[in-house]
């Protein structure tokens, strides 16, 4: 989602609150779930997933800062009651109360550069006051409710790590590139210091490219260029399909336990050109920059570990066909937004 301005909108009428959420926990064996910018592109691969991937009834709240086009009347549509429509960063109050009696909070939001509504990047501040708040509203709701904090996910960005050579794990140095990176840095470590200070138990995601919302599939056009390298090859990075970021989202979701800085992402970094060829997408070469990054890898190991037996099935490796095949069935639903997520180069 893209808070380049604040127009503070009603508070939708959807939110389960203490003993509801802990009966829904015991029906459903899913915890309570609060999504935050579940209206983007990442939220919006995410509901159309989860609801293939997850019970009916899954006691799932979605928040966006304006009413999605696509949300059906709350008079006409069960679904509509599951949505709450408030600004984070100009409605602390209403956040807390969305908060209570969650389980845990996936925060998607946040601001993404090369927006034309955007202003100068200290716009992009507003990534770590939004992770502030969310941390703050788990606290506040916490103590108002008398029970431990709820747990809280924050989506950042490979972007993070820069140019570095090899596998990069979570506590590799950040020396990021550009502004974006510099921005989710920022959002890192003011929130898990707050974190800390408040006792909230704080995930950071650092997520890799997303195939088909990254900027070389979701963003071809005719005539497109592709940075070649000297050894003859293009970037390579992390990348995860569509779908199988839904089910590790889920997974981790439900997980009682999570470290504070976790990669998300599939194991194997993809050529972009072999993504594109895959596509049948034509492209044409262009020489490097000294500042391009060949190669972003991420270390999976704390993924694995985390997801436990589960992670050969739910982390196959990154193969271009299968996540083309996800991207596919997301496609139409991502290509009807007017917002647009961060390309996570």
């Amino acid at each position: 989602m893209i808070f380049s301005h604040r127009k503070i909108l009603r508070l939708g009428k959807a939110s389960i609150t203490g003993r509801d959420g802990q009966q829904q926990r015991q029906q459903m064996g899913f915890p309570v779930t609060v999504v935050l910018g579940a209206s983007g592109r990442i939220g919006t691969v995410l509901r159309q997933c989860w609801s293939q991937q997850l019970p009916t009834a899954a006691p799932l709240r979605w928040q966006a800062r304006r009413r999605p086009a696509q949300l059906p009347e709350p008079e006409t549509s069960a679904t509509a009651e599951n949505w709450t429509i408030l600004d984070p960063l100009e409605q602390p109050q209403a956040l807390t109360r969305l908060l209570h009696g969650a389980d845990v909070v996936l925060c998607l939001a946040g601001v993404v550069p090369g927006r034309p509504t955007l202003g100068a990047d200290s716009d992009l501040a507003d990534n770590w006051r939004l992770g502030e708040a969310v941390v703050r509203a788990a606290a506040v709701a916490a103590a108002e409710e008398a029970r431990p904090p709820t747990r809280v996910l924050l989506a950042s960005s490979a972007a993070v790590y820069g140019a570095q050579p090899g596998l990069l794990r979570e506590d590799a140095p950040l020396q990021p590139t550009n502004a974006y990176g510099r921005a989710k840095v920022d959002m890192e470590q003011r929130s898990l210091a707050l974190a800390h200070a408040l006792g909230v138990p704080v995930t950071v995601l650092r997520i890799g490219n997303i195939a088909g919302l990254d900027a070389i599939l979701g963003g071809w056009r005719s005539g497109f260029s592709l940075d070649q390298f000297s050894d003859g090859r293009s970037p390579r990075r992390s990348y995860i399909g569509v779908r199988t970021l839904a089910g590790v989202l889920a997974a981790l979701v439900a997980r009682p336990h999570l470290p504070a800085v976790l990669n998300l992402a599939q194991p194997g970094p993809v050529e972009m050109a072999a993504l594109l060829r895959a596509a049948g997408r034509d492209f044409a070469w262009r020489p490097a920059p000294q500042t391009a990054i060949a190669e972003v890898d991420l270390d999976l190991t704390e993924l694995r570990q985390c997801l436990s037996d589960s992670a050969a099935a739910l982390l196959p490796p990154a193969d271009p066909a299968r996540m083309l095949t996800e991207w596919a069935r997301s496609e139409p639903a991502v290509a009807s937004l007017n917002t647009k997520e961060s390309p996570q180069s």
